[in-house]
């Protein structure tokens, strides 16, 4: 009996952690909002967007890539068209740089 505690134990402890590595959250100011990662990871698992810009914002190729964007634009943050218009600039510095 004591064995399948501690299996329930560490299988909810692995259940909480792997949940934990597969979002973002993201604070918008007060306001936090979750992000669904492409893969588990412990990047950006907490993220603040005070005091950065949009374009700082999605310069970040993991939280662009996992649609920070069209978060950003549903929070107001930004309108479609300054989206658009930001990833086609990044898409553009990136070509350059390589």
């Amino acid at each position: 009996m004591k064995y399948l505690k501690k299996l329930v134990f560490w299988g909810c402890i692995a259940a909480v952690v792997y949940g934990i590595l597969s979002y973002h959250l993201i604070f918008f100011g007060s306001t936090p909002k979750l992000l669904k990662k492409a893969a588990p990871n412990a990047n950006y698992i907490i993220f603040s967007t005070q005091g950065k810009s949009p374009e700082s914002i999605l310069s970040i190729d993991e939280l662009r890539n996992n649609g920070v964007g069209e978060l950003m634009v549903q929070m107001g943050m930004l309108s479609e068209k300054d989206l658009e218009r930001l990833l086609l600039k990044i898409e553009e510095k990136r070509r350059g740089g390589s």
